[in-house]
């Protein structure tokens, strides 16, 4: 499937979204950040080792995307296409992965 994957499709992919309207929505909002960059598209390309930042259900959430996913599968299969991180925690990310 190559390196990347459209935006609304991950994030309804790995059950952020429960439609895939929703996921455009959030894409399209300008409320979704990648890597820092503010996010106004629902196409913009997602890859591995991409954070995401964006507010859900009123608290910030942090992802960093583990791996991009090829359907919209049960939960634990979604869940294990990301990590999720607390606020400011992306720049220990390295140590907290050689400490597993």
């Amino acid at each position: 499937m190559g390196g990347t994957m459209r935006l609304d499709l991950f994030l309804w992919y790995v059950r952020i979204a429960k439609t895939r309207s929703i996921a455009q929505g959030m894409a399209c909002d300008g409320h979704l950040r990648i890597d820092g960059r503010a996010i106004d598209r629902a196409h913009a390309p997602v890859r591995v080792g991409n954070i995401l930042t964006f507010a859900h259900h009123g608290a910030v959430r942090v992802l960093r995307v583990e791996a991009l996913p090829l359907r919209r599968g049960p939960a634990p299969e979604a869940v294990a296409c990301y990590q999720e991180l607390l606020a400011g925690e992306t720049a220990n990310v390295s140590q907290q992965a050689a400490e597993r």
